[in-house]
């Protein structure tokens, strides 16, 4: 199928955006009151119009609304503690099946936030990428060599629109090579098949790793958040492996494909420099950290720490930075993640994005064990029952949280771990955990908490209703500063949209998948490696179902809490499956707390559902994204073409 040159989307998308008429538009730029030619005879004008370019790239974390996570608690990793306040929040809409074609709430939610209303706002940029790119070539510009740097950058803009798209709504959409002009015929438009996006996506990666003057590093915070060569290859990496998945094959084996562009990326990445984050670079805030949980010579867990330093800093954009595994950083901070998706009483703010029970049971024990067998992790249709691994001898389900994956310690806060930093409460003698830490009434003062999640607990306990509280019994510590508080108000970093530790993963999956076994097993060993774990047992090498499996699931331990959960269930669905097994019924863990002659006993462990009915986000036609009713209607009068994706 011939690809597209145009699309009606984008007079769609100038329109509401810029409010003036098409004529007009057609010779102007994005904001409406100058001309293209004047815009593209200035060489500062032109620099300019390209950072408009730049508009809507994504921000992620915490950028979604009432400060969610979006994807995080909209998949099995998470819930959104803000369900209950905010019933019209992400979380609550997908989980009540409140989604339509007309509010859908992943990209177009009736309430607008910046990570939104995805296919118009890429659409605008998009247009622009092409304006661009069609004009830069006669531009007035300084040096060729900007010139050159600025026509592949506007490319590799472009290709992550694009990607981004094909992300959310999985389908054939308009390819634009060129700007759309007044005139044009657009009840010709054809709709692309969703590998023909791919084509186009790689092709335009491709231009813009073929152009010398485009860094494969930004080294000056001056130039933050701008793309480079090893953005190019992260986005080629991802969209293959997307491509090559079942729910997007087409009944084709693309395997072998996925994997030479995985393999021929991950090479030149670290060709360039980019490598895992290996090194505590901060001892004084991380190496002698005493919450993180010791390990056998009564030390803190230095993996643990070596992970939490990670996602708690911001990348440097130096020469040589210390962070060498960030590809892609956006270029806004989460904000305060202390306040709003932390341990809610430390601010009296809320518990934010609390992980779950699901995520907890998939952290392995220290000698490389599952807790549960994967190949059917629960013997329930509400994982209530878990189908414990028989071969591991190091998990207790007394004692659930000793021995586990040091990620485990780096991104939960769970029954008995520790935070230091400034507390915004006074304890009580109910808190029975911290009021001898505390029995002067001090208040708010700078000390260490034990954090309690067991029913009662009446600051950090488990909560059916409270925001501040933990709903599963657990609460994130991924991307939360060690002594992050009020006296110290660091804010989160700025989202890792792409770094190298998923490029490892996506070419150990692409490799399993193509038959190349040994080399697929000696990179996910290579992440683990990172953390002290053992690696996988090498009878796995003879063993293509296991190993993918094993691949799978160690994605989920290395990217949980990114969002990238919420993209993975999906894509390796096939087109008529759906997410029940994963996305119908999450878990918490309700906690009970015993003593004998008034001095603490033991805990005893139950699980329970986080709601009481089922969430509704689990049917088919939830694998993609709806086409925004108004688009899909208005491309169906113009072309005769369903462009609805299933369901909607």
């Amino acid at each position: 199928m011939k690809l597209l040159n145009k699309s009606i989307l984008v007079i769609i998308t100038v329109v509401l955006f810029l409010q003036i008429s098409c004529n007009d538009t057609l010779d102007q730029a994005p904001d409406g009151k100058i001309s293209l030619d004047e815009i593209f005879s200035d060489h500062f004008k032109t620099s300019a119009y390209l950072n408009s370019c730049y508009l809507y790239i994504p921000i992620g974390g915490m950028n979604w609304p009432w400060q969610s996570r979006g994807p995080v608690s909209t998949c099995d990793d998470a819930w959104d503690n803000d369900d209950i306040a905010y019933h019209y929040g992400v979380s609550a809409s997908m989980a009540n099946g409140d989604a339509s074609a007309e509010s859908y709430p992943m990209t177009s939610h009736k309430y607008d936030f910046r990570d939104n209303q995805q296919y118009s706002r890429f659409y605008e940029c998009i247009y622009y990428c092409s304006v661009f790119i069609q004009r830069i070539g006669s531009a007035n510009v300084k040096t060729e060599a900007e010139r050159n740097r600025w026509r592949a950058e506007a490319h590799l803009i472009r290709a992550y629109y694009y990607a981004e798209l094909l992300k959310w709504f999985g389908t054939g959409l308009p390819i634009m090579r060129e700007p759309f002009n007044y005139e044009d015929d657009f009840t010709q438009v054809q709709k692309p098949s969703y590998h023909e996006v791919v084509d186009f996506i790689l092709e335009d990666c491709d231009f813009a790793l073929n152009t010398a003057e485009l860094p494969w590093r930004i080294t000056s915070p001056t130039e933050k958040a701008r793309l480079t060569k090893a953005t190019a290859e992260a986005i080629k990496s991802r969209i293959m492996l997307y491509a090559a998945s079942p729910l997007y094959n087409d009944g084709q084996d693309l395997w072998e494909k996925a994997y030479q562009i995985n393999k021929t990326a991950l090479k030149n990445l670290r060709d360039n420099g980019y490598e895992l984050y290996k090194k505590i670079n901060y001892p004084d805030i991380y190496a002698n950290d005493d919450d993180n949980p010791q390990n056998q010579a009564h030390l803190p867990n230095k993996y643990s720490a070596l992970m939490n330093e990670y996602f708690t800093q911001d990348y440097g954009y130096t020469t040589n930075p210390v962070d060498k595994e960030t590809i892609y950083s956006s270029w806004a901070t989460t904000g305060k993640a202390f306040e709003y998706d932390g341990i809610g009483c430390q601010a009296d703010r809320k518990a934010g994005s609390v992980p779950t029970q699901e995520l907890v049971d998939a952290y392995e024990t220290t000698d490389g064990e599952t807790v549960l067998k994967l190949e059917k992790p629960y013997l329930d249709e509400k994982h209530l029952q878990p189908n414990y691994n028989t071969n591991n001898t190091m998990y207790n389900p007394e004692n659930p949280y000793a021995n586990r994956d040091p990620r485990f310690y780096s991104s939960i806060h769970y029954n008995g771990s520790k935070r230091t930093c400034k507390w915004n409460h006074t304890e009580t003698p109910e808190c029975k955990d911290n009021y001898n830490l505390d029995p002067n009434g001090n208040g708010p003062v700078y000390r260490t908490r034990i954090i309690s999640t067991w029913v009662g607990e009446p600051m950090t306990g488990i909560h059916e209703t409270s925001r501040t509280r933990t709903r599963t019994g657990y609460y994130n510590r991924k991307y939360l500063h060690p002594n992050a508080g009020e006296n110290q108000p660091i804010e989160g970093p700025a989202e890792k949209l792409y770094r190298l530790g998923e490029i490892i993963l996506n070419c150990a999956e692409t490799a399993a998948e193509a038959g190349h076994l040994q080399e697929a097993y000696q990179l996910v060993n290579e992440i683990r490696d990172r953390v002290n774990m053992p690696p996988l047992p090498a009878g796995l090498i003879n063993n293509k179902e296991e190993l993918i499996r094993r691949i799978r699931h160690e994605r989920r331990i290395e990217l949980a809490l990114e969002p990238h959960r919420f993209f993975d269930v999906r894509r390796w669905q096939k087109p008529e499956g759906d997410l029940k097994d994963t996305d119908k019924w999450l878990t918490a863990m309700e906690i009970t707390r015993h003593e004998k002659d008034g001095s603490f006993s033991h805990y005893t462990y139950k699980r329970k559902t986080v709601r009481s009915s089922e969430r509704l986000c689990y049917t088919n036609k939830y694998l993609k994204a709806p086409i925004p009713m108004a688009e899909a209607a208005r491309m169906y009068s113009l072309t005769g073409d369903d462009w609805q994706n299933p369901g909607w």
